[in-house]
């Protein structure tokens, strides 16, 4: 594991991986690097250099212990484009992580290719946030571990998935990776609360790719809909069936509309 720079010399763990285009990930609300899981990255790393990084306050970065708003974090993922040695790279940023990626197109429209907003909403009066994501939120801050580890993935697959052998082990291994304190997950909520990009969307001039699944019981689909309609010529794709972790239920079609978008 090895570090990068993002705002102020805060340190964030990082991991890279691959060849080709510069390739962002932002992850989501109480996540980490390891949530994106080998299926995904490997489809990409052929096509992409690979910068996976952990938002402030997560894993074995710097501590975060002042409130924070999206904006902030994308003000993160601006320093980690140029801690890395680039100029500007394709985003792909899931559920919090896609509001970063808002912001970061908004704020450092300079170092933005493209963006891909997986499972994410723009905010606002019309925004839908499910019940299931106030009870994930719930769950986590209790500190109860096997609590909160039931709840997040009953709220993240659809029930099909989720009776798929294994998983639910995987998930378990995969999640508690890397260190994700209650704190900052809580802090993390109410910056996604708070945020409000429905006034802006109209100016992004880089090329859109909204990707949603139709059983995402924590950030309901229409919320994909509606960043339909307040993105210039976005390009909507659905994954029938597939829950809130879309990308784990099918990560070859996946990485192939990232492929897409990044040579179209």
């Amino acid at each position: 594991m090895e570090f990068v720079t993002g705002t102020g010399g805060r340190r964030l763990d990082y991991v890279r991986r691959g060849r080709g285009a510069p390739l962002l990930l932002l992850h989501g609300m109480a996540a980490h690097h390891e949530v994106w899981g080998d299926e995904l990255l490997s489809a990409l790393e052929a096509r992409f250099d690979i910068v996976a990084y952990d938002h402030r306050g997560i894993g074995r970065g710097d501590r975060a212990d002042e409130p924070f708003t999206v904006a902030d974090l994308a003000d993160d993922a601006a320093a980690v484009i140029a801690s890395v040695g680039w100029t500007d790279a394709h985003i792909f940023g899931i559920s919090l992580g896609g509001m970063v990626a808002q912001e970061l197109v908004l704020r450092h429209p300079e170092v933005v290719r493209s963006i891909a907003l997986g499972c994410t909403w723009a905010g606002g009066p019309r925004g839908v946030i499910s019940e299931t994501s106030h009870r994930m939120v719930d769950a986590i801050a209790t500190r109860d571990v096997e609590h909160g580890l039931r709840t997040s993935f009953e709220a993240n697959f659809s029930r099909r998935y989720a009776e798929t052998p294994g998983v639910r082990e995987i998930y378990r291994r995969r999640a508690l990776s890397v260190k994700v304190p209650v704190p900052v997950v809580l802090m993390q909520w109410a910056a996604a609360q708070a945020h409000d990009t429905t006034a802006r969307l109209g100016e992004v001039a880089v090329p859109a790719l909204i990707l949603h699944g139709t059983a995402d019981a924590g950030i309901p689909v229409e919320n994909a809909l509606r960043l339909s309609e307040l993105l210039p010529a976005a390009q909507v794709e659905l994954f029938d069936g597939a829950g809130h972790l879309f990308w784990w239920e099918d990560p070859r079609r996946t990485a192939s509309l990232l492929i897409g978008q990044s040579t179209d």
